[in-house]
């Protein structure tokens, strides 16, 4: 069947199945036009099938356009699709990251829940431990509560001590004030009756001669001023020399260091030379002592012997 190339070329354009059925129609048309008709009905026929020809040729160019925005559909939506599909695969990647992120995540958690569960059971037990610190405490408060009532008996009892203490500390004042008293009594009426009987005393056993008479006397120098309880001058074997002498009830270690002291001052400052005659006048003595004594050049004179 002859066909234009016109024709041929938009037969072309259209999908295989429709281009079949236009294909089978035109063959039909030609086969009727084959048939003898009369020259009106062929004229008919042809202004029939011209428009039905007209008709069809509209239907192929809507078809044609409707398939092109088909296709332009079909391009968008594959543009579209190739879009999805990238993101599905950018998502899937994401899905990915998160699933480890999500493993990371769990691990971590079963880490954190084991240390949260060791965290519980070290709050039980310090709460045990903080209510026996707590029971302790009520305890310790109750023994404190009790040493504090003690504590404030002994401070009474300290105050009452106190004043006691105070009296005795008085009494003991006013004893040592008569014992004094007293000492000074008795060595006062010993050195009386030393000074008397000395010069005959010092002049048979020590060949000592007493100058003028023996003194109780204060001696003040350089702002200073000492008490010798018996002072003179005296002459041996030519020599002048001084007579320095204390006495003393009981003579004890004590009393030698003061003396010796004192006089050492009373050389210092020249009141008096190194020529002297130094001794005691005692009641009484130790062994100890009177050694001493005898070590620093210091002589004993008995009380029974003035």
């Amino acid at each position: 069947m002859p066909f234009s190339v016109n024709l041929i070329k938009r037969l072309e354009a259209i999908e295989p199945p429709l281009r079949e059925v236009l294909i089978a129609l035109l063959e039909e048309v030609e086969k009727q036009r084959e048939v003898s008709i009369t020259r009106k009905e062929f004229l008919e026929f042809a202004k029939t099938t011209e428009e039905n020809f007209q008709r069809v040729w509209k239907a192929i160019e809507e078809l044609t356009e409707a398939q092109k925005k088909t296709e332009q559909r079909l391009d968008s939506l594959t543009q579209k699709v190739e879009a999805l599909a990238e993101a599905q695969k950018k998502t899937e990647i994401r899905v990915n990251e998160l699933a480890e992120a999500q493993k990371k995540t769990e691990q971590r958690l079963d880490s954190l829940t084991q240390k949260v569960e060791a965290l519980a059971e070290a709050q039980k037990k310090t709460e045990i431990r903080v209510n026996e610190l707590a029971e302790a405490q009520k305890k310790t408060e109750q023994r404190l509560d009790s040493l504090t009532q003690k504590v404030e008996a002994l401070a009474e009892a300290q105050k009452k001590t106190e004043e006691e203490v105070r009296k005795l500390a008085k009494g003991l004042r006013e004893t040592r004030q008569m014992v004094g008293g007293l000492s000074d009594t008795v060595g006062y009426s010993l050195e009386d009756r030393a000074i008397k009987s000395l010069p005959q005393l010092l002049r048979e056993q020590y060949q000592i001669e007493v100058k003028g008479r023996l003194v109780r006397k204060f001696i003040e120098y350089n702002g200073l001023k000492d008490e010798l309880n018996i002072f003179g001058e005296g002459e041996s074997d030519g020599k002048p020399l001084y007579i320095l002498g204390e006495a003393k009830a009981r003579l004890s270690k004590k009393h030698i260091d003061r003396f010796l002291k004192k006089i050492q001052r009373l050389k210092f400052y020249k009141v008096i030379t190194e020529e002297n005659f130094m001794f005691f006048v005692t009641y009484s003595a130790e062994p100890q002592i009177e050694e001493y004594a005898k070590d620093k050049g210091i002589e004993i004179i008995w009380s029974y012997e003035v």
